[in-house]
């Protein structure tokens, strides 16, 4: 079972045992709890599973700017490449690179553990620069679908030729609308992730990648800090 599921599933049983000791109105909110954690499990479930998949994404950001990500299963790498950055991760390597109007540069540091998972990583660096990652929207699903007063609203459309599941959420004063694809792919996001306004649109999705994508940008300087081999 994928580690994402499992773990919503658990909060979601705890959740549900604290309201159903006693009342048929318990009983009536542990029904509303188990439903909200059917749809985050099966939309938290989809993302987990395309952490291991090979695909590639782009996608419209707010402001007109574009963001792209791709990944392969063997061998197993990842790379996320949005407006003034890069990071790529690889059994062989980990490499950043910052663009400016000048120039852009990445360093290449050593490879580290990912256990199958070099997405991880990726996403949060992604995070880090205030981008929308599936790790963050599966948090702010499960947080509400583990909330009383959430009010979470299901839909279905086509993104970039693809069927997704939608939700729009109300939670604590906030609104936030994401969609999943079925092959596990963010379709969209608004709202708000670690405090900022975010929007994300799916534009493009192909399961086939091409190897430039995990390349350094042309013409990049690259400082390589893995150590020498003999």
């Amino acid at each position: 079972m994928p580690a994402a599921s499992t773990t919503l599933r658990v909060l979601a049983a705890s959740v549900i045992a604290s309201l159903s000791v006693t009342g048929c109105q318990a009983l009536d909110d542990a029904g509303v709890a188990l439903g909200r954690a059917d749809l985050v499990n099966d939309l938290a479930a989809r993302m987990d599973r395309a952490l291991e998949q090979t695909w590639a994404a782009d996608y419209q950001l707010d402001g007109g700017r574009t963001a792209s990500i791709a990944q392969t299963r063997k061998p197993l790498r990842s790379t996320y490449t949005w407006p003034g950055g890069k990071i790529t991760v690889t059994q062989e390597s980990v490499t950043r690179c910052a663009s400016t109007a000048a120039r852009t540069s990445c360093t290449v540091s050593p490879p580290v553990l990912t256990a199958g998972k070099p997405s991880v990583i990726v996403y949060d660096e992604a995070r880090k620069q205030g981008l929308v990652t599936p790790p963050a929207v599966i948090r702010l699903l499960t947080e509400a679908a583990l909330a009383p007063d959430a009010v979470i609203e299901q839909s279905d459309t086509t993104l970039a030729g693809h069927h997704a599941t939608c939700v729009n959420v109300t939670h604590d004063g906030e609104r936030f609308s994401t969609c999943v694809t079925n092959e596990g792919v963010l379709g969209s996001f608004s709202g708000m992730i670690d405090g900022k306004s975010a929007e994300v649109t799916l534009s493009r999705y192909t399961e086939s990648v091409e190897a430039a994508a995990f390349a350094v940008p042309a013409g990049a300087g690259v400082v390589d800090r893995r150590p020498a081999t003999s």
